[in-house]
């Protein structure tokens, strides 16, 4: 369940996380092109952290990764796989706590899930952005997503139609990118 990266540490979220988690949740550029409750109460990530905990990663539905810095054992984002029924297909999404971004921290935390789903015979990833989030399509096409499509979906919570670029990675693309 645990996945280590060589700065990362990619595990189940404890209780010692809330107060990291609702501070980068709480942050108005990582929530921006995010849909969930903005700010976040410490109560609601006190909730949320430990609801995540006991979800299970090898069952369909979505299971968030907590990202740990090994350096200093700090909460510095999430990984959330949503995985599809039947095991082949997953989606994907992830956030970086704003003084972390621009590191490279996303980038091996997605390298680091997508080698363990692979492995897992998973065949598909799947991944979408908000299309003002340049920044993130650039992180999955990077990592050899593949752009498929744009389409826009209706946000309740901040009442906007929002435009959606979705990503797909195959097992097969997944497998030549680490040959070269």
């Amino acid at each position: 369940m645990q996945i280590e990266t060589s700065r990362l540490r990619l595990r189940r979220f404890l209780p010692r996380d809330v107060a990291d988690f609702a501070a980068y949740r709480s942050d108005r550029e990582v929530a921006r092109y995010q849909n969930w409750d903005f700010p976040l109460p410490l109560a609601s990530a006190r909730r949320l952290v430990g609801e995540y905990a006991r979800r299970d990663p090898t069952r369909p539905g979505w299971f968030p990764y907590a990202v740990e810095l090994k350096q200093d054992e700090r909460l510095i984002g999430d990984i959330a796989v949503n995985r599809h029924p039947g095991g082949v297909k997953a989606e994907l999404g992830f956030s970086i706590a704003r003084a972390r971004q621009g590191q490279g921290f996303a980038s091996e935390a997605v390298r680091g899930v997508l080698a363990e789903l692979f492995a897992q015979d998973l065949r598909t990833t799947l991944a979408e952005c908000d299309v003002r989030n340049t920044r993130s399509a650039r992180l999955l096409e990077h990592l050899g997503f593949l752009y498929v499509r744009q389409h826009s979906v209706f946000e309740r919570e901040k009442q906007e139609r929002i435009e959606i670029s979705e990503f797909t990675l195959s097992a097969e693309r997944w497998a030549k990118l680490k040959q070269q």
